[in-house]
Parts: structure tokens; sequence; C-alpha cells
């Protein structure tokens, strides 16, 4: 994986990069929109406790393949209303870590169900691993 800034573009304005290239050689994950519903299908009122249970969702879906936060390429971002950017940044920065996947964030006027007001769906990919079991 090869990621890129390049330098006749503008700088990231947040924690995300301009391009990644991936090996042909990877195996790809595609993931579906991870929404803030907890596995006893509860949902948070507040939409940065939902990004919060989404993101977990999306790790929990990275580790069933044998993946991590550092393998994704691509997120999207579908918020629904005004949701705080200093606290989605800083809670996306956090769960990111160092790794800056290639990002895209959109404001929807609604999403599967009403009390939902975020979707995120990912991009991963990672190199073959000779002992990879889809546990």
């Amino acid at each position: 994986m090869h990621i890129r800034n390049p330098k006749k573009v503008h700088a990231p304005i947040a924690a995300y990069s301009h391009q990644i290239e991936i090996a042909a050689n990877a195996r790809w994950l595609v993931l579906s929109g991870q929404i803030g519903r907890r596995g006893d299908d509860s949902v948070p009122a507040d939409p940065i406790e939902q990004i919060e249970v989404a993101l977990e969702n999306l790790r929990l879906n990275l580790d069933a393949a044998g993946m991590g936060v550092g393998d994704l390429v691509k997120l999207t971002l579908y918020l629904v209303g005004d949701i705080d950017a200093t606290r989605r940044r800083a809670v996306f920065g956090a769960w990111l870590g160092e790794h800056r996947p290639c990002t895209t964030l959109l404001y929807v006027s609604a999403l599967a169900a009403p009390e939902y007001r975020v979707e995120i769906d990912a991009w991963a990919a990672a190199e073959f691993a000779a002992d990879f079991s889809d546990g």
C-alpha cells in the first residue's frame, strides 16, 4: 500500500490521504455501511456516540477478516443533520491513530431509519497471508 499526497494538491484538511495505491497481490474487503447500532440493537441518540459505535462495528468486521484499521483504504461517511465537526474529527483521529485512508464525507437528508444519523462504509486491502482464516 502506497499512501500519497501530491505536492501540487492542497494538503489534506483532516485525517485522510488524497490517494492510496494497492499492490496487485492484495486481497480486498468491501464493507457495507455500518451504522451506530450496537449488538444489543440499541441506537444511541447522540450522533457522536453513533459514530463511535459504527467505528467499532467497522473494527469488528475488519477483525473477522483478519485485517485492522491500518488496512483501510477508503471510508465514506454519511451524516444526517448538524454533527459537531470538532468532536467528529477528534473521534476519527483517535480511532485512526496515524493511519490516513482516503475519505469522503457526505451530508444526506436521511438514512435507512429515522434514528440513524451516521453510516460509514469502507474498503480495505491487505497482502495475502498464508495462515488467514475467516474466524
